[in-house]
């Protein structure tokens, strides 16, 4: 095979890995949320799992191919990407004046984190191995209460008249047991047609290293900025929606979740799961 028919099939099976998580994943973990009335904070926390997916599948099956270096260069160019959009998004929507929260501040700071970790491990050349997932269940562990008290403690003062009525306006779904059984249906499907692909970009990568000696390197950055467009769309989503809605906080507070929560998974849990999975093979 050509390489540019492999650099064809590279490109092709990563964005309908996007794709499947844009248009299918995403939404249908938002009409989840609404089923089961969840707040701002926990809508962000959920759209950041489902804009991560792109990133599991991608690190899953190249680690499964022995190219766990690509994993670490996807990471940083993931979270560096994110952080990046998150940033222009917020600029485009006029939503400065909302990150002056000490909450969201806190937020940040850890996601500036998430980008100064892989970027040391490649500057000074650490060998990841088995003895990383404790350290990153842990760090995930501490950021995940960080996030949760800080928002609780800031941003309860920010349970105004409007964010409150925004939240009422997402009951229309509860109790309907129809629309989460359909939902958790569709996830299932969904999740069969990522773990194809996810296999099938998995053996390319693969090839396009061994046969063609592309650095994994080059592939990991270039993973990176793929996998990153779902978090794009849902960050200016997310604040398009609720200034609709006459509410920039819960926008804000969606997407910087949103952003934190899809970083501390790429870095501490997709991470683990490419270093459990090459430690197996």
């Amino acid at each position: 095979m050509n390489l540019i028919l492999q650099l064809t099939e590279f490109i092709v099976y990563a964005i309908l890995i996007v794709l499947i998580t844009k248009n299918f994943l995403i939404k249908v973990l938002r009409k989840l949320a609404s089923a089961l009335d969840l707040e701002s904070k926990a809508v962000g926390d959920i759209s950041g799992v489902a804009t991560s997916m792109p990133e599991v599948i991608s690190v899953f099956f190249t680690s499964l191919q022995g190219m766990f270096a690509t994993s670490i260069f996807n990471i940083l160019s993931s979270n560096t990407i994110n952080f990046i959009q998150y940033i222009i998004s917020i600029c485009q929507n006029k939503n400065q004046k909302v990150l002056k929260n000490d909450a969201l501040k806190s937020d940040i700071v850890m996601v500036i984190i998430t980008i100064l970790i892989p970027t040391s491990i490649i500057i000074f050349n650490i060998e990841i191995n088995i003895g990383f997932v404790p350290i990153f269940i842990m760090l995930f562990i501490l950021f995940y209460i960080i996030n949760t008290n800080t928002h609780k403690l800031y941003l309860s003062h920010a349970k105004t008249k409007e964010l409150k009525e925004f939240e009422e306006e997402k009951k229309w779904v509860k109790g309907k047991k129809d629309v989460i059984v359909k939902n958790i249906i569709y996830l299932i499907i969904i999740g069969i047609a990522l773990f194809v692909i996810g296999e099938l970009l998995g053996n390319v990568v693969r090839r396009l290293s061994v046969k063609f000696n592309i650095p994994q390197s080059v592939i990991g950055i270039a993973l990176g900025f793929i996998t990153s467009l779902p978090e794009l769309i849902t960050f200016i989503e997310s604040q398009k929606n609720s200034k609709n809605s006459n509410n920039e906080v819960a926008g804000v507070v969606e997407a910087t979740n949103n952003l934190l929560t899809s970083n501390i998974i790429n870095l501490f849990v997709v991470l683990t799961i490419g270093i459990i999975v090459t430690a197996l093979i």
